[in-house]
């Protein structure tokens, strides 16, 4: 069953419609989503607040039971809206490590990725 969509959820103030719009969104809106502050020096520097956080961006949670911690974005999943960061991760029973999924509202961005060409251009556009 195709999931049913539609732009004017984002105006309701209802809880329930802004649930529905969020899980119902398809991948292009969900990108949106998964925007993070940038630290004080990087918000100097690039005249932005927030970007998109990306695979290799250095990041600092904010919030949750790893609050403080840094590391680098290992992965980043679009649907589920998450971050995966290395040095944040769950000890399972068996002994293994197992990535901690993190909202990016919850992060800080500290750094860049540099290799991102098409990124940095679009950054220096907006100047």
């Amino acid at each position: 069953m195709k999931s049913i969509f539609s732009l004017s959820w984002l105006r309701s103030i209802k809880p329930n419609k802004q649930r529905k719009f969020r899980t119902n969104a398809p991948l292009h809106i969900k990108g949106e989503f998964l925007n993070a502050h940038l630290s004080k020096e990087l918000r100097a520097k690039e005249n932005v607040r927030s970007l998109r956080v990306r695979k290799g961006d250095k990041v600092k949670v904010l919030r949750g039971q790893f609050k403080s911690q840094s590391g680098v974005v290992e992965k980043v999943s679009v649907s589920k809206s998450k971050l995966y960061i290395t040095g944040v991760a769950l000890t399972k029973r068996d002994g293994s490590k197992s990535l901690y999924p993190i909202d990016p509202s919850n992060v800080m961005i500290l750094e860049l990725f540099k290799e991102d060409k098409k990124r940095l251009k679009n950054l220096k556009k907006s100047d």
